[in-house]
């Protein structure tokens, strides 16, 4: 098999966990990182073990031996980085959001349309061996009809005033903040699992830490100070409760917050037919089956029980726990293994990974819970039309 080159921009918390998975792929090669100087450049190389360092992503973007870029800079710099990429025709896999509003992530995707290369989203919880299962199960018409889909994603890294991120700054990570990091997520995926769109929202946001304490130096995500420094007004929320339809009926609500003391990665979805399925990403390798007319189970995660699509997805035997690292690598599986097949042009299949039609469809459910929100939390419509135009 070729071997691939892959680039970061952005080399953080989460550009780590890139690498990473990367690497365990086996056939791809970390050649090059880009942060915001040489020397910090130079000094994220050295620690992570990669050859190359770049003080700015153009000059990366225009390596010649970097065939696939990863971007995990802040969300305001998604879009010159990508089209930078774009631009020497290199593939992309870009953190989420995909951009800060669904107008210029619509742009993304015409642009990589365009450019005829592969482009991915890192919403990774698909990589999950359990949420490929319960989406065959669902498929497959083991549940009935599903007519109500619920769940929540919680966190508690930004309860206190002294919490600080850049996500919190408008400029820099949008104007959603808990809705557009982790809500995103959860959208993405019931979106997956269930086979339909969420078609309208109706959204109650609120901000319970209203004035912060931005610290001198920025810091790693989920990371805590007691730096008390410059006062900051929040402008986004922290807190939401949402409720969503779906196409062909079905309801829905999600809790989003990240300010939930003791809730420290607490994704969980349930989707309600004739059946029952939930799945929790804290406990990630069970999926839960309610039943009316028998007893409830807890399908664990082993290889010899999953239908075969979700079979690709687990790699150890049962009783062997796979984790968040392992879904991430997942994706990132079907993204370079969908390069190796050729890509849009030749691989004869559509891409099993989120693209960057599944980040613009994401934008624009953010965007339509904010304006729910300005509107004094009515259903509002996501953007139906331009999302059909993406198909």
């Amino acid at each position: 098999m070729r071997r691939y080159g892959m680039g970061l921009v952005g080399p953080g918390f989460v550009g780590a966990h890139h690498i990473d998975a990367v690497r365990r792929l086996g056939f791809v090669d970390v050649v090059a990182v880009a942060a915001s100087s040489d020397r910090s450049a130079r000094a994220k190389a050295d620690a992570l073990g990669v050859p190359k360092a770049y003080g700015s992503y153009e000059a990366l973007a225009a390596d010649p031996d970097v065939h696939v870029v990863h971007n995990t800079t802040p969300n305001n710099l998604h879009v010159p980085v990508i089209m930078a990429a774009l631009t020497h025709r290199k593939h992309v896999v870009s953190d989420k959001p995909l951009a800060l509003n669904a107008e210029d992530a619509r742009s993304l995707v015409n642009a990589a349309r365009e450019a005829g290369v592969v482009h991915a989203v890192t919403f990774n919880y698909r990589g999950n061996p359990l949420v490929q299962q319960a989406r065959e199960m669902i498929h497959d018409g083991d549940i009935g009809e599903p007519h109500f889909v619920h769940g929540a994603y919680l966190q508690d890294w930004l309860l206190q005033p002294t919490d600080f991120s850049w996500r919190l700054e408008p400029e820099k990570g949008g104007k959603s903040s808990a809705i557009g990091d982790i809500g995103s997520h959860w959208c993405d995926l019931v979106q997956h699992v269930v086979g339909r769109r969420i078609e309208a929202v109706l959204a109650d946001l609120s901000t319970v830490v209203a004035t912060r304490f931005k610290p001198a130096k920025n810091r790693e995500a989920f990371s805590r100070g007691d730096e008390r420094g410059e006062e900051f007004r929040v402008q986004s929320e922290d807190l939401a409760t949402v409720l969503v339809r779906f196409e062909g009926g079905a309801k829905g609500s999600v809790c989003v917050g990240q300010v939930c003391a003791g809730h420290k990665n607490d994704l969980w979805f349930e989707v309600n037919g004739q059946r029952s399925l939930r799945w929790h990403q804290e406990r990630q390798n069970e999926l839960w089956i309610g039943r009316r007319d028998g007893p409830n189970s807890m399908l664990v995660k082993d290889p010899s029980l999953l239908v075969p699509a979700a079979q690709a997805y687990a790699h150890l035997p049962g009783g062997h726990q796979e984790a968040w690292a392992d879904a991430f690598r997942n994706v990132l599986h079907d993204v370079y293994s969908y390069i190796a097949d050729g890509g849009p042009a030749s691989a004869g299949r559509k891409p099993e990974f989120p693209t960057f039609e599944d980040g613009y469809r994401g934008a624009c459910i953010v965007d339509a819970i904010l304006q729910s929100q300005r509107d004094g939390g009515v259903w509002t419509p996501v953007d139906s039309q331009t999302m059909a135009e993406t198909r």
